[in-house]
Formats: structure tokens, C-alpha cells, sequence
């Protein structure tokens, strides 16, 4: 059973950085497929960037398309997501999230497509 743990979230205002990271314990070497999602209240959980293993290149939403970095530290069972030049519009809870089996691409922007998540991160920018 894989366990994530968030961190890293915090209040920022417009402009800055912050960097988020999902510890991963339990069973984390044979999971294919990495992401991050976020959510506002009352709307749907949205993607924000992913991975997975044989493809050659992270995924990213359009809006953080830049500005966002996502990698991983294997040795450390870490996926970090750096988070550059904030706006009002990424204030969110962010999750972590994690699935076993490889997706096929088109299907790593779905939050159905993840088995494991973690507890989320409370991101704020404010102006």
C-alpha cells in the first residue's frame, strides 16, 4: 500500500515560487505513473502535471505550461513540483497522486486513472 505525504504549501503572493514535494513510502519502485492534481473548492479536481515511467517527457496543463517543473527523486521517493511565478488562479489544495499499472498517455490527465493520493496541500496567492 503506497502512503503520500504532501508538503511544502503555504501562502505566496503573486509573482513567487514555492516548491511542493510527495514523499512516497510503501511498494513505490513497480509505480508507473506520477502526478500532481489540484482543486478549488467546489470544482473538480484538476490536472497539473505528470509522468510516467517509459515516456520520454512530463505532462503539463496548458495553464501552468512554463511556469511549473515536475521531477522526481528516485533515491529519496520524492516527486517535487516547483511552482514559479504564481498567480491568483493556482490557489488550491494540491495532491499528490500515484497509480501502479502504466496508463496510456491520453489518460494521465484523469484523476480516475490514479489509485493512491495523498492528503493535499493548501497552496494561497494572494495579490
Amino acid at each position: 500500500q503506497v502512503h503520500l505525504v504532501e508538503s511544502g504549501g503555504g501562502l505566496v503572493q503573486t509573482g513567487g515560487s514555492l516548491r511542493l514535494s510527495c514523499a512516497a513510502s510503501g511498494g513505490t519502485s513497480n509505480k508507473c505513473a506520477w502526478a500532481w492534481f489540484r482543486q478549488e473548492p467546489g470544482k473538480e479536481r484538476e490536472f497539473v502535471a505528470g509522468r510516467r515511467r517509459s515516456f520520454g517527457s512530463n505532462l503539463y496543463a496548458d495553464s501552468v505550461k512554463g511556469r511549473f517543473t515536475l521531477s522526481q527523486d528516485n533515491a529519496k521517493n520524492t516527486l517535487y513540483l516547483q511552482m514559479n511565478s504564481l498567480t491568483l488562479e493556482d490557489t488550491a489544495v494540491y495532491y499528490c497522486a500515484a497509480r501502479g499499472g502504466c496508463p496510456i498517455v491520453s489518460e494521465m490527465r484523469r484523476s480516475q486513472t490514479y489509485d493512491y493520493w495523498g492528503q493535499g496541500t493548501q497552496v494561497t496567492v494572494s495579490s
